[in-house]
């Protein structure tokens, strides 16, 4: 529950900064009607955002784990390449990942990602082609991989990855009650995976429950990595179309957010930040909790949510 008020708050806040100032109130009181303390909280993020220097010129969050209203629902049933798109699986503020059947030369069923419509700007494509080469840098049993990619007609470029049927390493581990060693076990191979990714010179930058799906293998729990769409290159760019981290904007997740990673500068992200959202996930597997809920880290505004990364 904590989460999708999480991620509500996030949206809400994101829509407010692109409402002209004249009209900010009447479109908080559309959106947030009576529950008070959902207006304040987007307020006090508003006046965060607007007192920081840092952050003045910046247009909004790239946090992954906003969600919008502007899935393209009309692609479904329709082809694109070789993949007839069969419905959503999710969505980000970047782009949409359908499930697909793939026909030729092979049949089997893929996830498509695809970039939304009005969004394919020059800064949202070269993030998502970063993403594309990343997968495309990595083969490993617990990294989800990639087989294809291409544009559809309208130029909106996509990638073709292996389908995950699975839940979140949380859900799944609480779901079947799995003993401690079990749930190491697993966690032991999503640490692999991780480092996987650092050999190839990739941070993955927003590792949480959500993107460690837990799917059937022979019978067996296997844990799968996905979603490089924030990842960060380490010495090398990913894409002949630089991806620049503007100063003050937000990358991750708050709550498995390391502490050089709120501090909006990006200077000092490197390999560390993913160990450190590792340790996150393993405590939260280990105790049924996070060191830091979603409430707690938003309950007196965007600067103190920094301290108390950083600090406490």
């Amino acid at each position: 529950m904590a989460d999708k008020r999480w991620n509500r708050l996030w949206e809400l806040f994101h829509q407010a900064l692109e409402t002209a100032e004249d009209e900010r109130g009447g479109f908080l009181n559309d959106v947030c009607g009576d529950d008070t303390d959902l207006r304040q909280e987007i307020e006090e993020l508003i006046a965060a955002f607007e007192a920081s220097p840092d952050l003045m010129e910046i247009p909004g969050f790239a946090s992954a784990d906003f969600e919008t209203f502007q899935s393209d629902s009309s692609i479904i049933g329709h082809g694109i390449g070789a993949y007839r798109v069969l419905g959503l699986i999710g969505e980000g503020g970047m782009g949409a990942v359908y499930q697909a059947q793939q026909e030729k030369p092979v049949r089997r069923r893929v996830a498509l990602k695809l970039i939304k419509i009005g969004m394919d700007t020059k800064e949202v494509v070269a993030r998502f082609e970063a993403e594309r080469q990343a997968l495309a840098m990595m083969s490993h049993p617990n990294i989800a991989a990639i087989f294809d990619g291409g544009a559809t007609q309208d130029g909106r470029p996509y990638f073709a990855m292996e389908y995950v049927p699975g839940i979140p390493i949380t859900e799944y581990c609480d779901k079947y009650k799995l003993t401690i060693e079990t749930r190491l076990e697993l966690f032991l191979t999503v640490c692999s995976a991780i480092q996987h990714a650092h050999q190839k010179g990739v941070i993955h930058r927003d590792i949480k429950p959500s993107n460690v799906l837990i799917g059937l293998q022979d019978g067996k729990p296997v844990a799968k990595v996905i979603d490089f769409g924030v990842a960060k290159a380490i010495n090398r760019p990913l894409t002949e179309h630089t991806v620049y981290t503007q100063v003050g904007r937000f990358i991750g997740t708050p709550a498995y957010t390391s502490p050089e990673q709120a501090q909006l500068t990006g200077l000092d992200v490197d390999t560390r930040t993913d160990v450190y959202s590792l340790g996150v996930l393993l405590y939260e597997l280990l105790t049924g909790c996070l060191p830091f809920d979603s409430d707690t880290l938003l309950k007196n505004g965007y600067a103190a949510m920094q301290r108390v990364i950083q600090e406490d």
